[in-house]
C-alpha cells in the first residue's frame, strides 16, 4: 500500500501483524505500576473501544501484555510500515492544504532522528507525548485527509473527538492536552489518568505539532548562556579579554530532546561545554548528528581535556557519559573553576526517567523506578541534596548557576537540600518553594530571558519551509536577515541588542547545521519583526520564489506561557501563578487566523506547575494569510507584552507605549507607580 492509502485507511479493517519490540530504538521507561486491578480493566476497555469488536478477542491480551510490561498501552501494532519524517507537504492527501501542513508536521514530531522516544509517540521531555497511541496516530491523519476548509478537527489529549463544522476563518485543529480539574494535577494523577489512557502530557510543541527538533531551543540556549557570559565577564577569574565565552567554562546535564541543544549552544557562544549524560544512547545521537564535538567516559580524561582547552581559550564541548554529580564533585575536588552552571534534566518529571540519581547505573534506575517506586524516590532526593551541596561549594568560589527551567530549584527544595539563603548568606534547606521565600539561585527567566527579552517582547519565533526543499529553507534565512537589517536601523537603543544577536544568528544558522528534520529556522523577533518577516515570506510565496510556509512559535514566549518558575518568574505583582495570559492568548489566537492552536498543562517545568499555549499558521501566499498574520501576531506578543507592564516591567512599559504609539486601536491599562517611602513610612 503506498503512503496516500496508507494515511487515507486509519485504522484498518484487518489487523497488521503485531510488531515486534525494537531494542535499537530509544525506548521511554517502563512506568510504574499505579491502576488498580478494576483500572486495569477500565484501561483495556478504553483501548478497546478504537477497535471493531470482533478484533477484542485478539487484541486484549497483547494490549494487557503492554499494559503490565511498560505501564502504558501504545498499540505497537499500529505503528504504521511506511517511514516516519516530514514529507513535501505535495506529497500528503487531502482536500485542505493548512490540513496537510498539519500533517507534516506531526510527522516531523515523530521522526525518529527528532522525537525521543518515537514507538511510544513522546518527542522530548521523557513523557511529552503527540498521541498516547497509535490509534490516534492514525484516526487524527485519516481525518486531517478528509477535511475541508470549513471543518475544525477536535483533539483532547491525543485523542480526535471528532471533525466539526465550522468556517474557513476558525482554527482547522483545536488542541488540548492534560487540562485536568485543578486538584487532579499532582504527578499521580498524570501517572493513573495517562495509563487509563484519558490524558496526556503534551510538553509544550510536542502535543501542539511544533517541535522543529533541538534547534527550537538551540536560539534560546545560545541568547541565555550568550548573556550569562556578558553578565559576569569582568568579574571571571576565566575572563581575559578575548570575548566572554573563551575560557570559560559551562557545566551542565541531559542530552535528550530539548537538553540535547546546549553543547552545540555553548560552542556557538563560545565557551567550554560539559553537558553529563547518563543515557548512552541519548549520547550516540547528539555526537552523531555533530551537536557535541568529543564523547569522554572517564572523570580524569575529562578534566585533562577541560583544563588544555581552558589553556587554550578553545571553544568546545564535551559529553560525559555518566552522572552530572561526579562531575561537580570532581571539578571541585580538582579546583577546576566553573563560570556558568545549570541543569537540563526533565526534573518536571522526576520519578519516571526525567533525572537519574548518582551511585546508580542507566540499567539500574530504569529497573528500580518501575519495581521499587518510593525507593527509587529516595534516591532521586538524596541525589539532589548532593548535587546541589556540589552546586553551593563552586558558587562560593563564583560560579554563575542558574535554574534553566527544568524544575531543577523546585525539586531540590522539595528534596530538603540547601537551596535558600539564610539572613547571613548561608545556604539552608526549606520545607517547600512557596510564595514568601526565593531560592538562593536565579530562574535564567528572571536573570536573563525576562527583562532582556519578553519583556520587550522578544521570543522563539519559527517557521518550517512546507516544500521541505534545502533552498525554499535558504531564501527564507535570507528574507528574515534583510527583515532585520532594515527594521535594526530605526530600532530603539533599549532593543538594538537583540536585533544585532538575531541578525549575526541568522546569518550563521546554515553554518552552524542546525536543521533535523524539517526544513525549520527559530529567531527571537518581537512583533514588528514577526508580522515583516511573515508579510515577506508571504509575498514570496505568491510571486512563486518559495512554497508554503508553516509559522509557528515555542510556548516558551512573551505570551503564551503562565509558569510562576519560568516564563512568568520576572512577574512581581503575586500574578505568577496565575493563568490568565495563557488562556487568552490560546482564545485570541483563535479567531484572528491561527490555522491550529494548542493549550496544555506542564509544559517545561511539571504537570500541574504551568498552563502554556502555542499556535500554528499556514501561509498561502494569498490576501486572506496576510489578514490572519497581521492580527493574530499583533496580539499573540501583545498580550504578554500588556500583562508583564501591568506588573510594572520596566522594560515591558517601554515596549507597550511603543506599540500603542505603533497601532492607534491598542489601548492598554498602564500602571500608576506608588512610591517605596511612602509605604515604608
Amino acid at each position: 500500500m503506498d503512503f496516500k492509502n496508507a494515511i487515507l485507511e486509519g485504522i484498518p479493517n484487518k489487523l497488521p501483524a503485531a510488531k515486534a519490540y525494537d531494542p535499537q530504538i530509544n525506548h521511554a521507561p517502563k512506568r510504574k505500576d499505579i491502576l488498580s486491578p478494576d483500572e486495569k480493566k477500565l484501561a483495556l476497555r478504553n483501548a478497546l473501544r478504537y477497535f471493531n469488536k470482533e478484533h477484542h478477542k485478539e487484541l486484549l491480551p497483547e494490549f494487557r501484555h503492554e499494559l503490565e510490561t511498560y505501564g502504558r498501552i501504545y498499540m505497537y501494532r499500529l505503528r504504521p510500515d511506511y517511514e516516519m519524517y516530514a514529507r513535501s507537504i505535495s506529497e500528503y492527501p487531502g482536500k485542505c492544504k493548512q490540513a496537510k501542513a498539519i500533517m507534516l508536521m506531526i510527522q516531523n514530531n515523530l521522526d525518529p532522528t527528532v522525537a525521543q522516544h518515537p514507538h511510544e509517540l513522546i518527542t522530548y521531555g521523557g513523557n511529552g507525548a503527540v498521541f498516547q497511541n497509535w490509534a490516534q496516530y492514525r484516526l487524527v491523519m485519516k481525518y486531517l485527509a478528509e477535511m475541508t476548509g470549513e471543518q475544525t478537527l477536535v483533539m483532547n489529549s491525543g485523542h480526535p473527538l471528532g471533525l466539526f463544522p465550522s468556517h474557513k476563518d476558525a482554527p482547522r485543529v483545536v488542541v488540548t492536552n492534560g487540562m485536568m480539574i485543578p486538584n487532579y494535577s499532582k504527578q499521580d494523577d498524570w501517572e493513573k489518568f495517562n495509563a487509563l489512557g484519558v490524558t496526556q502530557y503534551g510538553q509544550m510543541t510536542a502535543g501542539s505539532y511544533m517541535y522543529i527538533g533541538p534547534q527550537g531551543i538551540v536560539h534560546g540556549t545560545t541568547i541565555t548562556v550568550l548573556n550569562a557570559l556578558r553578565k559576569i565577564a569582568k568579574n571571571s577569574p576565566s575572563f581575559r579579554g578575548r570575548g566572554p565565552g573563551e575560557g570559560s567554562v559551562f557545566v551542565t546535564s541531559g542530552l535528550g530532546g530539548m537538553s540535547g541543544a546546549q553543547p552545540k549552544a555553548g560552542n556557538i557562544a563560545g565557551c567550554i561545554t560539559v553537558c553529563a549524560e547518563v543515557n548512552p544512547k541519548a549520547v550516540h545521537t547528539r555526537h552523531t548528528q555533530g551537536w557535541v564535538d568529543e564523547v569522554v567516559e572517564d572523570l580524569d580524561e575529562l578534566t585533562e581535556k577541560v583544563n588544555q582547552a581552558k589553556a587554550e581559550g578553545k571553544a568546545i564541548s564535551f559529553a560525559y557519559l555518566g552522572n552530572v554529580v561526579d562531575v561537580w564533585e570532581k571539578f571541585d575536588r580538582e579546583n577546576i573553576h566553573i563560570d556558568l552552571g545549570s541543569d537540563q534534566t526533565s526534573l518536571h518529571n522526576p520519578w519516571a526517567g526525567g533525572y537519574y540519581p548518582v551511585d546508580l547505573t542507566f540499567e539500574e534506575a530504569n529497573e528500580m523506578m518501575s519495581k521499587d517506586p518510593e525507593g527509587f524516590k529516595d534516591k532521586v532526593r538524596e541525589s539532589l541534596r548532593r548535587q546541589t551541596e556540589a552546586i553551593n561549594h563552586h558558587s562560593k568560589k563564583g560560579t554563575y548557576f542558574f535554574d534553566y527551567g527544568n524544575a531543577f530549584l523546585l525539586e531540590a527544595s522539595r528534596a530538603g537540600a540547601k537551596i535558600y539563603k539564610d539572613e547571613e548568606g548561608n545556604f539552608v534547606s526549606g520545607t517547600s518553594a512557596g510564595e514568601d521565600r526565593e531560592f538562593a539561585y536565579p530562574s535564567y527567566v528572571q536573570d536573563i530571558m525576562g527583562p532582556m527579552c519578553f519583556d520587550y517582547g522578544f521570543g522563539p519565533f519559527r517557521w518550517v519551509c512546507a516544500s521541505g526543499k534545502e533552498e525554499d529553507l535558504e531564501r527564507t534565512d535570507e528574507i528574515a536577515r534583510e527583515v532585520l537589517e532594515k527594521l535594526e536601523k530605526e530600532a530603539p537603543e533599549e532593543i538594538q541588542q537583540q536585533m544585532q544577536d538575531n541578525i549575526k544568528w541568522i546569518e550563521g544558522a546554515r553554518a552552524n547545521k542546525l536543521v533535523v528534520g524539517s526544513q525549520a529556522r527559530i529567531l527571537y523577533a518581537d512583533a514588528e519583526g514577526r508580522i515583516e518577516i511573515a508579510r515577506a515570506f508571504n509575498k514570496a510565496i505568491e510571486k512563486g520564489e518559495i512554497g508554503p510556509v508553516i509559522l509557528g512559535r515555542d510556548h516558551h514566549d512573551v505570551s503564551g506561557t503562565d509558569s510562576p518558575y519560568r516564563e512568568t518568574s520576572n512577574i512581581y505583582d503575586g500574578s505568577r501563578y496565575t493563568a490568565d495570559m495563557a488562556i487568552q492568548n490560546v482564545i485570541g489566537d483563535s479567531f484572528r487566523g491561527a490555522t491550529w492552536v494548542s493549550i496544555h498543562n506542564g509544559g517545561g517545568v511539571g504537570w500541574g506547575e504551568v498552563i502554556n499555549g502555542g499556535f500554528g499558521m499556514v501561509l498561502e501566499g494569498n490576501k486572506e494569510s496576510e489578514r490572519r498574520l497581521s492580527s493574530m501576531l499583533f496580539w499573540d506578543v501583545n498580550n504578554g507584552i500588556a500583562r508583564r507592564s501591568w506588573a510594572r516591567n520596566h522594560g515591558a512599559l517601554f515596549a507597550i507605549k511603543r506599540a500603542m504609539q505603533a497601532e492607534p486601536l491598542l489601548k492598554v491599562t498602564i500602571p500608576n507607580m506608588v512610591d517605596d517611602l511612602l509605604l515604608d513610612n
